[in-house]
């Protein structure tokens, strides 16, 4: 049976308080649309049609050619938002989930479960529900005898029996599609908001004869629309937790997962371990036997196995097996670091290539180059690759040695087991093999030193 999905995207989010469109704002690293899209992609839907109003322009952007788009020109109500989809889905057979664009923590195992009931019951709705101590601002969900549900009753117009009710509606469904589209053609919107509710669908269905479930879920944090930046916080410390349990489970140690952030996208591998303060972001990969230190950020990187990383900074960079990094690296985009390499602390890369087992120890700036194998490059090391106007490259071959505080002026090559004395500073290429050296001799001048002090010390006491 063919499985289509609607995403309620088009309200406004005025209690957001925000210059960005709602449904736009990230929950762990992702937007809250993005999280519901992924949702009833792993729950099989074959079409999805995402319902923009407010900020659709925006929206569209970010989904792209994976949903289509219909557009709710005046915000008449979850009904009418529904509604709008009818030119796209109105006429095909199956099951359409009708799920709220602000409810990031909808899993897609619970969406699953729901269809099954759905399915299995034949039903003409299913709705996914949740039990609230204090369900205050919540539809409420009214059952029958045989446990069906009759029909949900907003807050608003609850009679005092009917809001003692604990168990809510989170807002996501599961209908056979015909049987909804003539369904809201008969919604009015004869209530205290004067909107057209999505809700009343059941009412109707239901005096129609027709069965209508209700999925209670275990997990109360599917219920949360995020309507405002306390739910969005609340949202995001759920999420955290949820992807932080996940890694636990498939075999990462987070040493305390209550103050380590990462991202929905990440990928870790097994026996990794995670320190405290660490932020790991985006579309990250780390390997297997890592060690993340403690207050280390890393985004979209590519990180293999056995690398250890201290209180370093990484962004779109990439390490090999059983390097070293930090601390207090910063590798910035384009950095690619070998097998078994050291970049130590307060090292920079930018859009440089390391090789396997070469070393940049400390307090070194490599920028736009490519370093060859088992090269050494000395602490206070700078690539100049910058002249104001155009950037340069710097090349070193495999074996090089390059001595502390040297400046190599780009465009310039450092052949093959080249050796770059200390202190020099190198504006022409150094052939295989060669040694180059370029600074001053250094001349003594007896005992004047002295007389430096003495000069120093008469211009202090004439002023």
């Amino acid at each position: 049976m063919k499985i289509m999905s609607i995403i309620l995207a088009a309200g406004q989010g005025k209690r957001m308080k925000s210059k960005q469109y709602k449904v736009l704002h990230s929950v762990c690293g992702k937007p809250m649309v993005g999280h519901v899209l992924d949702t009833v992609k792993q729950a099989n839907s074959e079409q999805t049609v995402v319902v923009v109003g407010h900020g659709a322009e925006q929206v569209m952007s970010y989904i792209g050619d994976q949903a289509q788009f219909v557009k709710q020109e005046q915000q008449l109500g979850t009904g009418h938002a529904v509604q709008q989809a009818e030119g796209l889905l109105g006429g095909e057979e199956g099951i359409t989930i009708v799920i709220c664009g602000d409810t990031p923590l909808v899993q897609a195992s619970t969406i699953e479960s729901m269809l099954q009931l759905h399915q299995q019951t034949g039903a003409a709705a299913t709705i996914l529900t949740a039990s609230f101590d204090n369900p205050a601002g919540y539809g409420r969900i009214i059952r029958n005898g045989d446990g069906l549900v009759e029909r949900i009753v907003e807050q608003k117009d609850c009679s005092a029996e009917e809001a003692a009710i604990k168990e809510i509606n989170t807002g996501t469904y599961c209908f056979d599609n015909k049987k909804l589209f003539a369904a809201l053609n008969q919604v009015t919107n004869n209530n205290a908001q004067g909107e057209y509710y999505l809700t009343d669908v059941i009412g109707i269905l239901r005096a129609q004869g027709e069965a209508v479930q209700g999925y209670c879920t275990s997990d109360i944090a599917e219920a949360i629309g995020v309507n405002d930046r306390v739910a969005l916080a609340e949202a995001e410390q759920l999420m955290r937790a949820r992807i932080n349990r996940q890694h636990l489970i498939n075999g990462v140690t987070i040493i305390d997962p209550a103050s380590t952030y990462i991202e929905a996208d990440v990928v870790i591998g097994a026996d990794t371990i995670v320190y405290p303060g660490a932020i790991i972001k985006g579309k990250t990969v780390i390997g297997e036997d890592c060690v993340i230190g403690a207050q280390s950020e890393i985004s979209n990187s590519v990180i293999a196995n056995g690398v250890s990383i201290k209180h370093s900074v990484l962004d779109k960079a990439e390490v090999g097996d059983e390097s070293s990094i930090g601390p207090f690296a910063y590798l910035r985009p384009g950095s690619k670091v070998g097998k078994g390499c050291k970049v130590g602390d307060f090292v920079e890369l930018k859009n440089a290539q390391l090789d396997d087992g070469s070393k940049v120890s400390h307090l070194s700036y490599v920028g736009d180059a490519v370093v060859g194998k088992e090269v050494n490059i000395g602490c206070g090391a700078i690539t100049v690759n910058y002249d104001g106007i155009n950037k340069f490259k710097t090349e070193i071959g495999d074996h090089a040695f390059i001595g502390s505080n040297v400046n190599l002026v780009a465009p310039v090559k450092v052949g093959e087991g080249a050796y770059v004395v200390a202190g020099s500073t190198i504006t022409k290429d150094v052939p295989a093999g060669d040694l180059a050296i370029a600074r001053q001799r250094q001349e003594n001048k007896p005992d004047y030193a002295e007389k430096i002090r003495a000069r120093a010390r008469a211009k202090k006491e004439s002023k």
